[in-house]
């Protein structure tokens, strides 16, 4: 196949493609705009009023945090490099039990809306709520900032909208929307459309992969035997190394970053307040790990059948690159009406994982800076969910404004970046505080601000920014931090500021509140009474 023709197959049919995902907006726009009554008070708003069962939540757990990386980033990067490709999925899909066993249930016991709920109970509210705030709005703004940027590339990709101009029109477009559904729907508009978009998730990559199966009998070895023959890897892509065989550390860190990051992801901890209980809380970390093993067991039959059918070098020539090997694949099996749903799909995983994005950081500087910092506690719950919907609109649009300026750059960089932010600065202060009982205010803030500001630190000083033709800055050198991924560093780092501030610092906290804090924590005692 000519490099003409991968464009072409990469492309399909432009005017199907926007009109499924028009169709697809369209009617998840009616459903936020069917279920936003009621969003008056900061219950409804932030938390949906609690009332999702652990099902339910679990789905849009998973529609939450698959984003189009998850789709089109996994099943390219099997598709290329085989078994390194697959890592990802198994560091994200573990990452879970680490949610599962040690924070969903004390979290949803302790917090109320957000993560500063939980690390500022038994502290001194002003600091540490300005601290997971300042967390919280970074490690949004830079999730974000990739999903948005990716959105410029899906455009490229499906659409054939190839001059900057275009693209950015179409991310404008992207976070309008985004925007409408938070503004409009809050938790519970934006529940249903992660919901939505997580089930047709599925429902395409399962639908793909029984597909590919029974072309080659149900026989998986046979795909992978064709596909040792369609690569130019040959048989390496059925064992590691491939990707990652000369850099072990950078993979070790890379894999630190991913297990640890996902559940201290802001917009992940706001969803156990969904649901009712603990109990519910812990049946949607149940219901969203089983939900991603079917997924991303489907990526890897999708990610070798491109291979076998489509080829590395046909996808590697396509507009996109790895990201275009599930297109490419639908192409080949489904023709242009099979792209155009991996194209409404693509565009849905975007437009729900950043709306969770914006709620989260949007509730967190309401929450957080404005109803406990500026107004001590006594806000009334009209004006703070007004505080938070303008807030929506302003990150929003700085969301847009980042992912035009952003596009085109390295989209994995960024995520990598927020899930190695998120493991610094926010896993060791909320194990700290649900498990320590020695721990202070000034642990709290060494953890949180020493974590944050070494891993920014670090990725700026590393490879990915500079000293290399694949940097950000390719033509500039001041990288003097040999990794690519700094988790390996920064995480235990924030460990070790917490613990070292935690005993330097005066004790001074309430230890009745202690007390309180862990009985609710453990037992869900007094969780309804706040």
């Amino acid at each position: 196949m000519t490099p003409g023709a991968a464009d072409q197959v990469a492309t399909g049919n432009p005017a199907i493609n926007i009109g499924v995902f028009v169709l697809f907006a369209a009617i998840t726009l009616y459903v936020v705009y069917r279920v936003s009554s009621g969003n008056k008070t900061t219950d409804d708003y932030y938390a949906a009023g609690s009332a999702f069962t652990g099902a339910q939540n679990g789905i849009a757990l998973s529609g939450d945090f698959l984003s189009a990386a998850s789709f089109l980033g996994i099943a390219g990067g099997i598709a290329v490099h085989g078994y390194d490709g697959f890592v990802y999925s198994v560091g994200w899909v573990v990452a879970w039990l680490v949610g599962l066993l040690l924070i969903s249930e004390m979290l949803r016991n302790t917090g109320r809306f957000t993560m500063g709920d939980v690390v500022a109970y038994r502290m001194r509210q002003r600091p540490v709520r300005a601290a997971a705030a300042n967390s919280t709005l970074v490690i949004s703004f830079f999730y974000m900032l990739a999903q948005m940027a990716g959105a410029g590339g899906l455009v490229a990709l499906l659409l054939n909208i190839t001059d900057r101009a275009g693209q950015s029109i179409v991310i404008a477009v992207v976070g309008i929307i985004m925007i409408f559904y938070v503004l409009v729907g809050g938790m519970k508009g934006t529940t249903w459309v992660q919901i939505i978009k997580a089930v047709l998730l599925l429902l395409c990559v399962t639908l793909i992969s029984v597909f590919m199966l029974g072309k080659f009998g149900f026989n998986f070895s046979a795909i992978l035997e064709r596909a040792t023959e369609h690569n130019r890897l040959g048989e390496r892509i059925l064992s590691p190394g491939a990707q990652y065989g000369r850099n072990e550390l950078d993979f070790v860190s890379l894999a630190l970053a991913l297990v640890l990051g996902i559940c201290s992801l802001p917009h992940v901890l706001m969803r156990f307040y969904t649901v009712p209980n603990a109990k519910q809380a812990r049946r949607s970390v149940v219901w969203a790990i089983w939900t991603m093993v079917v997924f991303y067991l489907c990526t890897l039959v999708v990610g070798y059948g491109a291979t076998a059918l489509v080829g590395s070098d046909v996808i590697l020539r396509a507009p996109g690159g790895e990201n275009s090997a599930a297109p490419l694949l639908a192409f080949r099996i489904g023709g242009a009406v099979l792209l155009g749903v991996v194209s409404a799909v693509a565009f849905a995983t975007i437009l729900a994982v950043v709306a969770g994005l914006t709620l989260a950081a949007s509730a967190s500087f309401a929450h957080d800076v404005y109803a406990n910092i500026i107004k001590r506690g006594k806000a009334e719950p009209r004006r703070e969910v007004r505080v938070a919907r303008i807030t929506a609109v302003t990150i929003g649009l700085l969301a847009i404004v980042g992912g035009i300026l952003a596009n085109g750059q390295n989209v994995a960089f960024l995520v990598a970046l927020a899930l190695a932010l998120a493991a610094s600065a926010n896993l060791s202060t909320i194990l700290y505080s649900l498990f320590w009982k020695r721990f202070n205010t000034a642990g709290t803030l060494a953890s949180i601000y020493g974590g944050l500001g070494s891993c920014l630190l670090l990725i700026v000083l590393s490879p990915v920014m500079s000293g290399n033709r694949n940097a950000i800055f390719p033509d500039l050198d001041f990288a003097v931090f040999p990794l690519s991924n700094p988790g390996i560093v920064s995480i235990p780092f924030s460990f070790l500021c917490g613990f070292v501030a935690t005993f330097l610092g005066r004790r001074g906290e309430d230890p009745g509140k202690q007390a309180e804090m862990e009985v609710r924590a453990l037992t869900g005692i007094g969780t309804n009474l706040r």
